[in-house]
């Protein structure tokens, strides 16, 4: 079965390369700086199958099973837009004209032939590629997590990440509403550790599909406790109720309960680390209370980035923005952090739609 799928992949692969890729590259003149077109073709095909299954599974799953009801959908507009350019511009170029050329600089990338990373250091590895891979991830995710948890902690970074949150309609679509200046950090992050590792580019690949397919899963709007897995499976893998915990706006009467659940696929840093929230109560809905941050949801797309931007300049550019602790942000946009004495009021509570 696995010879059969790796021959069809392959193939698939080598098919979009010939009749795609290579004529592309080629009239753009940036075959060289693109690198292997096989890798390309590969991102391609992972960008397809990705919006395959959140458009065929997570978004049918969404209206047969809902979290939470809503009236309408549209909030959920813009984070469909940022999927499909993401997905189908952004993330493909950023891989191949800024991503591999940072490799290369490194000594990565496809042009290094010489073991590399866990496999230099462990030639045991050099058998055993699948545990190779299974090391790869479980150290992939552990990064992820911290990196998430800084996020949060580091003003300036949450007020670019603080978008990512200000959704109050999160569905199967949101995982690539994001800061495209966050974005590139995190993928600088995540490719140096990849490449410290000596992990190959379709390595690199297969993390990042499965770290997204987790991802897109855990943010649909499904009342769903990972199938006939149950309570178990949200101590294996993060789920929907699990990390719509992460997202819930914040309750008042327990000002510190959203700090939780950061991890992206595995939930095992939340326990071992003490950031797992598990609880039989109504999930509270999703969203920020911080007003500033909460207006992103009557924004379009680039209105978005603009005022993430402003938000992290200004957070960045004071020394508040360096303080570690949960902010909102005032006038200039500067964090006040929860212990400060002058604090923006609230938003309106509005009427919140019932959770299952």
């Amino acid at each position: 079965m696995t010879d059969f799928f790796s021959q069809h992949w392959a193939s698939a692969i080598h098919w979009i390369s010939t009749h795609a890729v290579i004529p592309v590259v080629s009239a753009l003149d940036i075959a060289q700086a693109a690198g292997d077109p096989r890798e390309i073709a590969e991102a391609v095909l992972i960008a397809a199958l990705q919006l395959l299954l959140i458009a065929g599974v997570m978004r049918p799953l969404e209206s047969l099973m809902p979290a939470e009801r809503w009236a309408d959908r549209r909030h959920t507009t813009v984070d469909r837009h940022y999927t499909l350019l993401m997905l189908l511009g952004l993330f493909p170029l950023f891989s191949f004209l800024v991503l591999m050329p940072f490799a290369h600089l490194l000594g990565g990338g496809p042009s290094t032939e010489e073991a590399s990373g866990l496999k230099a250091w462990f030639p045991w590895f050099e058998q055993h590629p699948y545990v190779l891979f299974a090391v790869y991830y479980v150290v992939y995710d552990c990064v992820y997590y911290w990196m998430h948890r800084a996020q949060h902690a580091i003003p300036w970074w949450w007020a670019m990440h603080s978008m990512h949150h200000s959704q109050r309609q999160m569905s199967c679509w949101s995982n690539d509403r994001s800061n495209y200046l966050d974005g590139m950090l995190q993928s600088f992050i995540l490719a140096t550790v990849g490449l410290a590792m000596g992990v190959e580019p379709s390595e690199f690949a297969l993390l990042g599909l499965l770290s997204e397919l987790v991802q897109n899963f855990s943010h649909a709007n499904v009342a769903l406790r990972l199938g006939w897995l149950g309570r178990l499976g949200e101590r294996l893998l993060v789920g929907p109720r699990f990390h719509r915990n992460h997202h819930m706006l914040r309750d008042p009467d327990r000002p510190e309960r959203h700090n939780c659940n950061f991890g992206q696929v595995l939930p095992w840093w939340d326990q071992l680390f003490g950031t797992a929230l598990y609880h039989g109560e109504k999930l509270r809905p999703t969203g920020v209370s911080d007003p500033e941050v909460d207006a992103d949801n009557e924004r379009g797309l680039i209105g978005m980035q603009w005022y993430t931007l402003r938000r992290f300049w200004g957070a960045f550019t004071c020394r508040a923005g360096w303080r570690l602790g949960d902010v909102s942000f005032g006038p200039g946009y500067r964090p006040i952090h929860d212990e400060d004495p002058v604090q923006p009021a609230p938003s309106p509570a509005g009427s919140r739609p019932e959770l299952q």
